[in-house]
């Protein structure tokens, strides 16, 4: 796995990206070759047909990655990948389309858009079915062997189950007590008092050690002659924020918090993202004005109540502040209720707010909680006051989030679905320490750049 913007990214995924780059501008220059009636290094070289090509490789990019085919490498289904690809392609004649519209010396002539984007199409189609059926097994294969028998061991082994795209393996299981049952994603190999012969057999290319009791359990001395004899030795706790992205409350000490060299919000990053957040919030705010005045008629015409929905919400240092949204919900939503959670197919939202709401148009006026300096772009979501009492008395390191401002989207929001239950909330309060952690302006990126295409394609909304 490979670390960028604070995200560990597996490594299959960035060998797919970067052969399938090569891929598409390979199909399009020899289209050019096949196409062209003159020197194509003329056309390719002097006349911007280079740049031309790299940019409809750039729409073949966002189009693959709006079908989420960088987030799933492995296959399933020929039929559907060769769907996905027909999308594929139509997003790219579409940028194309608005790039003519708009005059610009940028489009590639029909001809070889036309043969590029077949090649291309053939092309990508047999190379995804060789990569998911045999490079995915080669490329970026990490053994783990996985020693103890800490519920979070099983945790990690679930996850690289169900995620093969991540690009790592399971060697198998060593265990420090009986425990009933075949592991997931492995199997159980012998005692802890067999780990030389095991990782001698096994040859791994990490030891993952989560003993179910610390004390006159860990191996201490077969670790240390592992380690020095080129075995990398981590901590399961450290291994599930790697894989997973986020935290586990489970077997979270808060020496690992206090001590931690790169816990995100000091000030010099706490200042970058504030000003960031100004200049993005207030060309928001200018950008979306037709639309939020569109949205406010048709709120205004379609249900009695108010436009604006105001709601207190726990900012920063546990402060409440005013959140702001476009009212998706009847006036009368909570009478006979009291304060209580969205649900799915929620029965109190009105027609026009479950469009609004689809769309993430909802939460267009929070842009001006950004510009009072009460929330931030990303970051935890804000809670209610009623809430986060409760909260914060039955789940642990939960008052931790509240050291950061909110924010309208964050690590939690494009990792989780919405969720409705204590459990729910522990598993997004894992994403929001994470961000905590790791919290940088390229994370911040990162999140942006995911949550527009949750927004586009209407994800999550509940």
């Amino acid at each position: 796995m490979i670390r960028l913007f604070r995200v560990f990214i597996p490594g299959a995924t960035i060998t797919l990206l970067i052969t399938e780059i090569l891929l598409i501008t390979s199909a399009f220059v020899l289209t050019t070759y096949l196409v062209l009636e003159f020197d194509p290094v003329v056309y390719l070289l002097y006349e911007g047909g280079l740049v031309k090509i790299l940019l409809v490789v750039l729409c073949f990019l966002i189009g693959l990655h709006f079908q989420d085919l960088y987030s799933r490498v492995q296959i399933k289904s020929r039929i559907q990948l060769m769907q996905q690809l027909c999308l594929v392609v139509g997003t790219a004649f579409l940028l194309q389309g608005l790039i003519s519209y708009l005059k610009l010396d940028l489009r590639l002539p029909i001809r070889i858009m036309i043969l590029g984007s077949a090649l291309a199409f053939v092309t990508v189609f047999f190379w995804r079915s060789l990569f998911s059926a045999y490079a995915l097994q080669v490329v970026g294969r990490d053994r783990l062997l996985l020693v103890g028998s800490s519920p979070l061991l099983e945790d990690i082994g679930a996850h690289i189950s169900e995620h093969p795209e991540t690009g790592l393996v399971v060697a198998g299981y060593v265990r420090d007590s009986d425990a009933g049952g075949e592991p997931p994603g492995g199997k159980s190999l012998g005692p802890v008092a067999a780990l030389r012969e095991i990782v001698a057999a096994m040859q791994p290319h990490r030891i993952v050690v989560g003993m179910s009791e610390r004390r006159n359990r860990v191996p201490l001395n077969e670790l240390l002659e592992l380690r020095f004899s080129g075995y990398f030795v981590e901590e399961a706790s450290s291994a599930f924020e790697r894989i997973c992205g986020r935290i586990c409350l489970k077997e979270l000490r808060p020496s690992q918090l206090i001590y931690s060299g790169e816990l995100g919000p000091h000030p010099q990053n706490v200042f970058y993202q504030r000003v960031l957040n100004v200049l993005l919030a207030a060309v928001g705010i200018v950008a979306a004005l037709p639309l939020m005045a569109i949205a406010a008629l048709i709120i205004r015409v379609s249900s009695p109540g108010p436009v604006l929905y105001r709601q207190q919400r726990v900012g920063l240092k546990n402060i409440p502040f005013t959140l702001y949204k476009f009212r998706s919900m009847r006036v009368d939503a909570e009478a006979g209720t009291g304060p209580v959670w969205a649900s799915k197919d929620d029965p109190r939202v009105t027609r026009i707010g479950r469009i609004i709401r689809k769309l993430r148009i909802d939460e267009l006026p929070q842009l001006y909680n950004v510009l009072k300096g009460e929330m931030s772009l990303v970051g935890p979501r804000p809670e209610r006051p009623e809430f986060v009492r409760q909260l914060s008395a039955d789940i642990p390191f939960y008052p931790q989030r509240h050291f950061v401002r909110p924010g309208i989207t964050g690590w939690a929001q494009i990792n989780y679905k919405y969720g409705d239950t204590i459990e729910d909330t522990v598993a997004k309060l894992e994403y929001d320490l994470y961000y905590i952690k790791h919290m940088s302006l390229s994370l911040d990126a990162y999140i942006i750049f995911q949550t527009v295409k949750a927004m586009l394609l209407s994800r999550g909304a509940q």
